[in-house]
């Protein structure tokens, strides 16, 4: 064989290799991308179901106890802003993931505190089982929005590695791939818990 065909067989053998490498990372890309989606996916879910139970939690109270307006106004409020963020998990931005969680721990304070407010005032109400079976129900739905979450940084976290390893960022500059937002915790969680008992 003459030395110009061996170097165009060369040429052609590494452009093909780089070829079938840049297909596979491209690929590799994809699949964190979709993991992602599905994490963010779940995370919805459960957030939904919290929010689906918070009516059922409204009407319980207001059947069952001498119902105050204002105890639960809080977080019928939060429950309508919390739902009304969303996300399209094409953009889940570190911007647009905060949003989002900044307003879902606003519904999370106001169910916390309306809760208190309620078992403090109608200390019946926790007797009933309608009650003590949504109790049980959002408390269910608070530990899957934590597993959730924790899966969806765990995607997250995969995808961004992968984003940003050599050659890896290479592709995914020139296919357009961007870094995703994480979910962290909520401001003033690092502080210890007051713990107060008033008698």
């Amino acid at each position: 064989m003459k030395k110009g065909t061996l170097i165009i067989i060369a040429i052609v053998a590494v452009v093909a290799i780089g070829i079938l490498w840049g297909v596979g990372v491209y690929n590799k890309l994809v699949n964190g991308e979709e993991n992602v989606s599905n994490a963010w996916s779940q995370v919805e879910n459960v957030y939904k179901r919290r929010a689906d139970l918070i009516p059922q939690l409204v009407a319980t109270v207001q059947g069952a106890a001498n119902y105050e307006k204002g105890t639960l106004t809080e977080v019928i409020e939060a429950r309508a802003k919390a739902t009304s963020v969303q996300v399209d998990a094409n953009n889940l931005t570190e911007e647009n993931v905060a949003q989002f969680q900044k307003a879902q721990d606003n519904l999370t304070g106001a169910l916390s505190r309306g809760l208190n407010v309620i078992v403090e005032r109608y200390p019946e109400l926790t007797a009933t089982k309608g009650f003590q079976d949504l109790q049980v129900q959002l408390e269910g739905t608070e530990n899957r929005i934590a597993t959730e979450r924790a899966k969806f940084n765990d995607a997250v976290a995969e995808y961004n590695k992968s984003l940003r390893r050599f050659p890896n960022n290479i592709v995914a500059g020139i296919s357009g791939f961007q870094k995703k937002g994480y979910f962290t915790a909520p401001e003033g969680s690092d502080e210890p818990v007051k713990v107060e008992f008033d008698f």
